[in-house]
């Protein structure tokens, strides 16, 4: 778009862009417009016309962006968030408001910190609603770029290596980052497991069966990685994506799984399990908050990151 093309700009069109780029949808984007369905698809069709591309196009029930919209709308949500914000900022009162946050974590980290942050939430911010969602990947930006969550908290080692080699080589850094805890992962099967007295060997460790707790449903995680290292490999008959399936079916069978030593205490049968230091080192399992940099400066983000950080602290202190 050239500067003629910007200066006569309808901003109002951004608006529309945004939203049909959101619910990917005409008729959605004109409910949360408050507009009719022929006035968003006008200026659409504007918009199309003052960027010299089709931006958005029927593909079968929904609404397809071309590369250039994808290219496009980062740069305009971020925009309309700012000026939002330079135009009505906003004070996060806690105990008046009525905000819902959407929060991607292991059920062993919601295990642990949902109990004390609804603690809060009844004494400080009654309105306050949350989401917890699984965490289904080991790389949530993408789930925080699309802001379908407004929080991952999680094990995120290859995704700090990343921003941290980006910041160094100059780029700008779309996320940020806060630890909450270090957790100590452990070898835990049934309490009669003929592995459970005696040597704990890598040799009898990676003779035995074992189950993995995936979030993406890859075969392969981080006790693979550092097996590997070793020249090693076990065998994985089972995958399941929760901590808490993981330690029911070891409960009752012959498997092996690695599951955080924390969790294993808040699982209502801690005493049915044993507990094995595992035969290899393994890191130190470093959970963190991750999220967009566009909230940073958000009041109501702001509190809740606050408020995690204290419940973490809490938890792993007590």
């Amino acid at each position: 778009m050239d500067t003629t093309n910007f200066k006569t700009l309808d901003l109002n069109l951004l608006r529309v862009f945004d939203e049909v780029m959101t619910e990917r949808s005409l008729t959605r984007a004109a409910l949360k417009l408050s507009i009719t369905q022929p006035a968003v698809s006008n200026a659409l069709r504007r918009f199309r016309e003052a960027m010299g591309d089709e931006l958005i196009k029927r593909s079968g029930q929904v609404m397809a962006p071309t590369p250039r919209a994808l290219a496009l709308w980062p740069a305009v949500r971020e925009a309309l968030r700012q000026l939002q914000e330079v135009i009505t900022p906003s004070h996060f009162v806690p105990e008046q408001a009525t905000t819902t946050f959407v929060l991607a974590m292991a059920d062993a980290t919601a295990a642990k910190l949902m109990p004390g942050l609804v603690e809060i939430m009844d004494r400080d911010a009654p309105g306050i609603s949350i989401r917890v969602v699984p965490l289904t990947t080991r790389d949530p930006r993408r789930l925080l770029d699309l802001e379908a969550v407004d929080l991952a908290i999680g094990y995120f080692p290859a995704v700090f290596a990343d921003l941290t080699a980006r910041a160094q080589a100059g780029e700008a850094v779309a996320f940020a980052q806060q630890r909450l805890y270090s957790g100590e992962y452990v070898c835990v099967m049934r309490r009669d497991h003929p592995l459970a007295k005696g040597p704990f060997t890598l040799n009898r460790y990676c003779a035995a069966r074992h189950l993995l707790v995936s979030f993406s449903g890859r075969p392969f995680g981080f006790v693979d990685e550092a097996l590997a290292l070793l020249g090693r490999e076990r065998r994985i008959v089972l995958t399941v994506n929760q901590f808490f399936t993981a330690g029911k079916v070891v409960a009752h069978s012959n498997l092996l799984t690695v599951l955080p030593r924390h969790f294993v205490s808040v699982t209502g049968f801690a005493e049915q399990l044993v507990l094995r230091a595992l035969p290899y080192p393994v890191p130190t399992v470093q959970i963190d908050a991750l999220w967009h940099h566009r909230l940073h400066r958000i009041s109501a983000h702001e509190w809740l990151r606050a408020t995690i950080a204290t419940v973490a602290k809490s938890a792993f202190t007590s």
